[in-house]
């Protein structure tokens, strides 16, 4: 498949969104992601043609940057892919909970919002499907003891989807996927790889490809805006 207008994918320097960068890069799809740090190597996403930008979510001046460096480098958009994301447990300290909640807002909410309303003309511009998608999380359905904050603003982020599925009907979708465990992180060890697991029905780590194959899913199907994916395993049945 092929496609002048670009996907974007925010946070996609590593883990599921390099996946998913890769994915659609080989299937003839132009890419652009952010990342955070500049510590990743991107000469991968570089040997494939796909555009990096550097972006700091976390403040309302690094998403207007970022929307700025964007806006230079294309006219047009085929999707947005909300990926970017931080996982901050909270804090007993009032400052600290301060600070970590409105980093999370700022990355989870803050950025998604703006960035959806100042692409939307670049969606438009392209003469094809037009797909703005959110990556949420399958634990806003139960919260979290520990991570409170993360859940809270991830849950405003859901909302959001039905907000601009509404706002920006019928010429571009919104959906989101909402995942579980997917891949472990190399430090997890077997204790906690083990009671990760026991979560779901399906006890496996499904690997990345699981959710590329739903954002492949999502952008190639007509009649899907407004709604939540999850992709977890069966935890909601354990």
């Amino acid at each position: 498949m092929t496609c002048s207008s670009p996907i974007l994918i925010t946070g996609a320097a590593q883990r599921l969104g390099k996946a998913a960068a890769l994915w659609f890069a080989d299937q003839g799809y132009p890419v652009i992601i952010s990342y955070r740090s500049d510590h990743h190597d991107l000469s991968e996403f570089h040997q494939k043609g796909i555009i990096t930008l550097q972006a700091d979510f976390s403040t309302p001046e690094g998403i207007s940057d970022f929307i700025h460096h964007l806006k230079q480098q294309t006219s047009s958009l085929r999707a947005v892919i909300h990926n970017a994301s931080d996982w901050l447990p909270d804090s007993s300290d009032m400052e600290q909970m301060s600070e970590g909640f409105t980093r999370l807002f700022n990355i989870h909410m803050l950025a998604p919002y703006l960035i959806n309303q100042q692409c939307q003309p670049l969606l438009l511009a392209s003469d094809g499907p037009r797909d703005i998608v959110h990556m949420t999380d399958a634990v806003v359905s139960k919260g979290s003891r520990k991570h409170g904050a993360y859940v809270a603003t991830k849950a405003g982020l859901e909302s959001l989807t039905q907000s601009f599925a509404a706002m920006f009907a019928p010429q571009i979708r919104v959906n989101a996927i909402a995942p579980a465990l997917i891949m472990f992180n190399e430090d997890d060890d077997d204790a906690y790889k083990a009671k990760a697991l026991k979560k779901s029905a399906l006890q496996t780590e499904p690997g990345a490809d699981v959710i590329t194959r739903t954002l492949d899913y999502i952008l190639n199907n007509p009649y899907l805006t407004g709604v939540v994916i999850p992709v977890e395993g069966g935890r909601s049945v354990v």
